[in-house]
């Protein structure tokens, strides 16, 4: 019977699987009929709860791990949980109100947005996080400068719109003055600013050699923005998911955590979930969905901020199954609108 539909199941065994996965949730050992009993102070015998302890068995919300033991949720019982959660749930009024406060002092600086961000939802979750600078749909110039560093080297600083910050070293066929620098960079910004790369290559003939050089750089750079999923990416927490007790003597955790790590790992994990969303839809994978094997003894909860059109990022967690959904969802939801509210506020001119 496993696998079968929810609405197979009553209202006391969906009350049951929710108090079972609750209980696990906080003492990561499996949980027994006499516990909830005494836990709970159900107005149920022991033996009534473990007939419907072992009828969620059969339909595949729970697993027994001994035949004596106590009852663990699986990754369908999970998924039962999530989707009673994803709507429901929603933080504390002071948490949000401090979370907020954090980020205003901060105004202006993305990659101090970033940083924080990754930290508040690894303390908050206790889990490991990762929070992707907002990133150009389509890549287009916002302003640009040009600094002499030494003899025939120059700095390029790309700003695109939305925020995204590029350097780039340029190597000229022979030394030009700060002055003449700063007048090409004035002037590739005036005709650049707005454009795609595809735009900018019909910008040729209407400048000098040094300005030539340069935009075929920044067509470059553009060009491989555009084509990447996520800008950069803050980490924080990976710890906490090294330090949780099923991880323990074995590679699962640092298997999950290398997909955070690998930029290709991440950008397939991204360009498959969250960037085929909407901005704050929260979505949850559980066990890696089938589909991906470094993560099936981990969920992971994903989200998109920003502004569409303009820019946009995504924020989320990585811990084990037996995470504390709640608040784990509730404060990347909450994060999620923070973000594209500064985003919206700050990065759209």
């Amino acid at each position: 019977m496993k696998g079968s539909i929810l609405n197979e199941t009553t209202d006391r065994q969906r009350f049951l699987l929710t108090l079972v996965i609750h209980e696990y949730v906080n003492q990561a050992q499996p949980i027994g009929s006499n516990h909830l009993v005494e836990r709970y102070h159900l107005e149920l015998s022991s033996a009534t709860v473990r007939n419907e302890l072992a009828a969620l068995t059969e339909m595949g919300y729970l697993r027994q791990p001994h035949t004596s033991a106590g009852r663990v949720p699986t990754e369908e019982g999970y998924r039962f949980f999530v989707g009673r959660l994803v709507e429901q749930s929603e933080l504390p009024a002071t948490t949000r109100r401090t979370i907020s406060h954090q980020f205003y002092q901060i105004r202006q600086d993305v990659e101090q947005w970033m940083r924080l961000a990754a930290s508040v939802l690894a303390h908050q979750s206790r889990a490991a996080s990762l929070v992707t600078a907002p990133h150009a749909e389509q890549a287009r110039v916002k302003h640009l400068e040009l600094i002499g560093i030494r003899g025939r080297q120059v700095l390029l600083v790309l700003v695109l719109v939305g925020g995204e910050l590029h350097q780039q070293m340029l190597t000229l066929p022979e030394p030009v003055s700060q002055e003449q620098l700063s007048a090409a960079a004035n002037h590739l910004t005036g005709l650049c600013q707005g454009k795609s790369p595809e735009e900018l290559g019909e910008l040729d003939s209407q400048l000098s050699t040094l300005e030539q050089d340069v935009l075929a750089l920044i067509i470059r750079d553009m060009s491989s923005t555009t084509a990447s999923v996520a800008g950069e990416v803050f980490l924080d927490g990976l710890t906490n998911v090294l330090s949780e007790p099923e991880f323990s003597g074995n590679e699962d955790a640092r298997r999950a955590l290398r997909l955070l790590e690998e930029r290709s790992m991440l950008e397939d994990l991204l360009s498959r979930t969250v960037m085929t969303s909407g901005v704050d839809g929260v979505q949850v994978l559980i066990g890696g969905e089938g589909t991906w094997e470094d993560l099936r003894q981990c969920s992971v909860i994903l989200a998109r901020y920003g502004a569409p059109g303009l820019a946009t990022g995504t924020l989320g967690i990585l811990g084990p199954m037996r995470m504390s959904y709640g608040k784990s969802i509730s404060t990347v939801r909450f994060l999620a609108g923070l973000l594209s509210d500064l985003v919206a506020e700050t990065l759209v001119d």
